[in-house]
């Protein structure tokens, strides 16, 4: 089976042709799991079939590392995206994508015929406590009370598609994420367990941020975790609409039409190798 390892701003993923390539969907789990172990495997943040889709031209099927399906992946998104253009599996600079049965617009920047920068429309941030999901006595959870191990932080809870608690701190370089992370993880607030952002403002149009991903832990770059960030500073009023988040693998930008109540993420995607797995 053929594979290609890629990554966006240090978030990598091994990439699977769904076109070509067939996996039972009872093996993909410990696939996953086999492939994205960074000892003893390819080693990734997690596995993403590219496949074909009834309700847009491809669809995107994401799992963390730990195996588990995830909802949507903003940085993934945009990899595969890059993939379909570059591979010449479409020749039109503007299509889509789905991800859990909800459809991402695409717009290629490209340069020489290559996918150069990715612009996602990643949909409206979702805000309602119970559609994060969120368990707190609050419609929505903007910079509320959240305690863990005794310490209250103050939270900003949103959903892209996947759920978020976004963190202002005063700094993140000597944050000891590997101790925080899961806590807030696996807390009792999120039935579905939750991605955390550390988030450091810059300046009204610049913040820094550390992440951790729900099934995976410290990524170097999470694109749906830079929306959240950029729509918790808008709603705590910290930054402008537009937000350059920087990451520990690069840097994303992230603009949040309030009119239409969209969010835009641009940023780059990589080949890094391929290779072919001989058994599974």
């Amino acid at each position: 089976m053929k594979f290609t390892k890629m990554q966006g701003c240090g978030n990598d993923y091994v990439y699977i042709n769904g076109f070509e390539e067939k996996v039972p969907q009872e093996k993909k789990e410990e696939l996953v799991r086999r492939l994205s172990e960074r000892h003893f495997g390819i080693g990734s943040d997690g596995v993403i079939f590219i496949n074909p889709s009834k309700i847009a031209d491809f669809e995107m099927e994401m799992y963390n590392a730990d195996g588990s399906r995830a909802e949507m992946c903003g940085n993934g998104i945009r990899c595969v995206a890059k993939y379909v253009y570059d591979k010449k599996m479409t020749t039109e600079k503007e299509f889509t994508i789905e991800s859990f049965e909800k459809i991402k617009h695409i717009t290629i920047i490209e340069e020489n015929g290559i996918a150069k920068l990715i612009k996602v429309g990643m949909g409206q941030p979702e805000l309602r406590t119970e559609k994060i999901p969120a368990i707190y006595d609050a419609d929505m959870v903007i910079s509320k009370p959240i305690e863990v191990e005794g310490k209250i932080w103050q939270g900003t809870c949103v959903s892209m598609g996947n759920p978020h608690v976004v963190l202002f701190v005063d700094e993140v370089a000597n944050m000891d994420l590997e101790s925080i992370g899961p806590k807030f993880e696996n807390h009792q607030m999120f039935p579905k367990r939750t991605n955390t952002e550390f988030v450091k403002v810059l300046d009204k149009n610049t913040v820094e941020m550390r992440v951790w991903e729900r099934g995976t832990g410290e990524t170097l770059a999470c694109g749906t975790g830079c929306c959240a960030t950029a729509v918790a500073c808008i709603l705590n009023e910290k930054t402008e609409n537009k937000v350059l988040v920087k990451v520990l693998g690069g840097e994303i930008l992230v603009e949040w039409d309030r009119e239409s109540n969209e969010i835009y993420m641009t940023g780059p995607g990589e080949f890094v190798f391929e290779g072919e797995i001989l058994s599974f």
